[in-house]
């Protein structure tokens, strides 16, 4: 072996002990739980091979968190992508004050969870909530509705708070992209009559393939583990229909206490996920030609 190898793997060493502390042995640790009954933690229990795994398939929880994740991702991919474009673009044009939003902006990102969600919870509350108050002097509704009261909008609502915290963190992402971007190609393409969305579809999406291709990833996975937002606002209710599969996990270990069927929800979960990234890789991925 090579001394530069040698030297190399020795700077790296310390990053992947720490990986396999925090991630490759907890991973052990849950797969071995997976086998067995336990159900409070640091009690023993009976092996009983892979029947966790055939009575979480076939559980309607769990088919049911699955498919509220699959909406969750989809609605937060929907919505974060929408505003971090319409931030990102917004600020990239000069204007005068375009530093001080660009700060202001980041104020969602940088704010704790809890007291996003108590700035939330008091501006949509049925009794007293701005919005209701603005939607009926607006004439958009007759009475206050409750925006947390039935599946679809408690769903919905969720999406949206969600996207709202997140959107500016991914609209700096995709403005650092945008700032890459020769600014002289806009300018040739004015004088050949191109207007906003042509420039859009045919020189800013293309020269943003590296960035949305990460974003697509790494935001898919954060959108999925969201557990803080869902938790403190509706606790997967009403009726689970905001119950995805990290509250499912949260509820199944310390709710239920039934920490081995929790152990493999967290397998199933995380087998999911690396199969869905390595797909995303496989297809998703820019190619070096394009």
């Amino acid at each position: 072996m090579k001394k530069n190898n040698i030297e190399g793997w020795l700077f790296v060493s310390p990053l992947l002990i720490w990986i396999s502390l925090i991630i490759i042995i907890p991973i052990y640790i849950a797969f071995e739980l997976s086998f067995f009954n336990v159900k409070i933690i640091g009690t023993s229990g009976k092996f009983i091979g892979i029947d966790n795994y055939f009575k979480l398939i076939k559980s309607t929880k769990f088919i049911n968190a699955s498919i509220n994740s699959f909406y969750w991702i989809i609605g937060n991919a929907i919505c974060q992508t929408f505003f971090a474009f319409t931030i990102a673009l917004t600020i990239n044009y000069r204007f005068p004050g375009k530093k001080i939003m660009a700060n202001w902006i980041i104020l969602s990102f940088i704010i704790p969870t809890v007291v996003v969600v108590v700035i939330w919870k008091l501006m949509l509350s049925s009794s007293s909530g701005i919005v209701n108050s603005l939607l009926i002097n607006l004439g958009i509704l007759d009475n206050a509705t409750g925006f947390f009261s039935t599946p679809n909008k408690a769903f919905v609502s969720l999406v949206l708070i969600n996207s709202w915290r997140w959107s500016p963190f991914l609209a700096l992402i995709i403005l650092s992209g945008l700032n890459s971007i020769n600014r002289e190609i806009y300018d040739a393409s004015k004088v050949d009559g191109a207007n906003f969305i042509q420039q859009f579809i045919h020189i800013t999406i293309p020269n943003l393939k590296n960035v949305l291709f990460v974003l697509g990833l790494v935001g898919t996975l954060l959108s999925f583990n969201i557990f803080d937002i869902i938790w403190l606002i509706t606790k997967g209710g009403p009726s689970n229909a905001t119950t995805t599969l990290p509250l499912l996990i949260y509820e199944t270990a310390f709710t239920k206490f039934r920490i081995s069927q929790a152990a493999t929800l967290s397998i199933i979960t995380s087998f999911l996920l690396l199969i869905f990234s390595l797909f995303f890789i496989k297809f998703m991925a820019p190619k070096e030609n394009d």
